[in-house]
């Protein structure tokens, strides 16, 4: 555990939790794991958790629901719920910008950390804003318009107010010195963890009751991430198809297992499946909770990765984590979060994807390299080395 330097008082850390308690997947993960890494290793300052709209039901109380059950917060830890609901003070805060100060919920702070992109006025204090991706700059085409154009009047000023900006990866920080003209020394990289419980898992009862579960084919390559056209699925639906015809994936049945939320554009990547004809061959599983995730990537024969844009992009060290070799892009972060312990492709060649599962699925010597690689690329990446650079991040800013 981590103590204050001798002689200083703890101190007082607002954070916005409200991700933690909404979102599923994407931010609400990251926040879950970040914050849960931070409450296992600090028990000496004081920590306000911030959760606008409280826990009303329908909630669904997502900070509970992660691989290992429910979570308790040590003493110093306190949860501040808001009767308000987001799109309320998204107005107020973003859309009118009322110098309504956060700090009038969580008391005087010491520092406010805001963990999803967008920071809301502060007295007191020092202000600290993650940005992971630039995706509504970047690829304005595959976000929703309206979203995008929120984003782009509401992030800048927000990077404005920060006293320091966290990237994802050192991508992400590019982007915001490129396309935002952000000081390269207000930025600093905070690489997210992969959770403990990713790790190959192989007992028979745990992966046969989550086979039976989503009622999952004995061979497939499997995909983790919300349907959206960012996510580039439409590439891998037309890589897959010519990957089905080699002597592989005919002698093993090969399916293509989808795992994830419908996004924006969803009906895209439907449409592509029967146009191809692959309705028999491709699983749609919807969204799965995080403690059944860590088995359905040890089933997958392969993971595949071909997005076009990621800040950071934790399902490929998740699956690698696992155990599972791992082919993805090479665009954006994917690249610096893989290393050497993927094949990397370009997204945009279905037939070069195509290839590259071939490979993946054929050559055992190359798979054995990859899950070798993957295993200690991914053990690389911990919550806990999160938290502790965050916690020296906070004492650093927090004390001036």
């Amino acid at each position: 555990m981590r103590s204050p330097a001798p002689g200083s008082p703890p101190l007082r850390i607002g954070l916005d939790y409200t991700p933690a308690i909404r979102q599923r997947a994407g931010i609400g993960r990251y926040t879950r794991g970040l914050v849960q890494a931070l409450a296992a290793l600090d028990r000496q300052n004081e920590y306000v958790l911030l959760e606008v709209g409280g826990r009303e039901q329908g909630s669904r109380g997502a900070e509970e629901q992660g691989s290992k059950g429910v979570f308790t917060f040590p003493a110093n830890f306190h949860h501040r719920p808001l009767p308000f609901s987001e799109r309320t003070l998204s107005i107020l805060w973003h859309r009118l910008r009322l110098p309504l100060p956060v700090d009038l919920f969580t008391g005087q702070v010491d520092v406010f950390h805001s963990p999803d992109f967008l920071l809301p006025p502060l007295r007191h204090g020092r202000a600290i804003l993650t940005v992971h991706d630039l995706s509504f700059r970047h690829l304005p085409e595959c976000a929703d318009a309206a979203l995008a154009a929120y984003l782009n009047r509401a992030v800048p000023p927000s990077i404005q107010r920060a006293d320091l900006v966290l990237a994802d990866s050192l991508s992400t920080k590019a982007d915001l010195v490129e396309l935002l003209g952000v000081p390269a020394a207000k930025i600093e990289v905070l690489y997210p963890g992969v959770g403990d419980a990713y790790q190959p898992v192989r007992d028979e009862m745990t992966l046969a009751t989550v086979r039976q579960k989503y009622n999952l084919p004995d061979n497939f390559v499997l995909f983790v991430g919300t349907i959206e056209p960012r996510k580039n699925l439409v590439t891998l639906l037309q890589a897959f198809h010519v990957s089905r015809f080699t002597f592989h994936a005919r002698a093993t049945n090969l399916k293509l297992v989808i795992a994830g939320s419908r996004g924006w554009l969803y009906e895209e990547t439907f449409a592509t499946v029967e146009r191809l004809g692959l309705s028999g061959d491709v699983v749609f599983l919807g969204y799965v909770p995080e403690a059944d995730l860590p088995a359905l990537y040890s089933l997958a024969r392969l993971f595949v990765f071909p997005s076009l844009y990621e800040g950071f992009g934790l399902p490929p060290l998740e699956a690698m984590a696992c155990g599972t070799p791992v082919v993805c892009a090479r665009t954006s972060s994917l690249p610096e979060v893989a290393g050497d312990a993927a094949l990397l492709v370009d997204p945009l060649d279905a037939d070069g994807l195509a290839t590259a599962m071939q490979q993946a699925l054929g050559d055992e010597e190359l798979r054995a390299r990859l899950v070798e690689r993957g295993l200690r690329r991914a053990a690389r990446f911990t919550w806990r080395a999160a938290a502790q650079q965050l916690l020296a991040i906070y004492e650093r800013v927090g004390r001036g």
